[in-house]
């Protein structure tokens, strides 16, 4: 199948082009950066920014949010089913 948009440069507004399970781990970072999750079982998120800061949300209904992460942390993560986006 062709790529039409193969020549095109991808924004943080484009559509993801791949997706991760996730594995929250308080020493591991993602295999790449994310700039979504989408979260199947609501919860609190706790993660890596791009930045190196740590955040945590407070509790989140299951949906999908944009965020730049590095790292899903264990500690802090009640959240289930966790797809990251790229």
């Amino acid at each position: 199948m062709s790529d039409p948009f193969k020549h095109h440069s991808s924004g943080l507004e484009s559509p993801a082009l791949g997706a991760l399970a996730v594995t929250p781990s308080d020493s591991t970072d993602l295999a790449t950066a994310i700039r979504a999750v989408t979260l199947g079982g609501g919860g609190t998120l706790s993660f890596v920014g791009v930045d190196g800061a740590t955040y945590t949300t407070g509790d989140l209904p299951a949906g999908t949010y944009a965020l730049r992460a590095i790292r899903i942390r264990a500690t802090g993560t009640t959240a289930t089913d966790i797809t990251g986006w790229v």
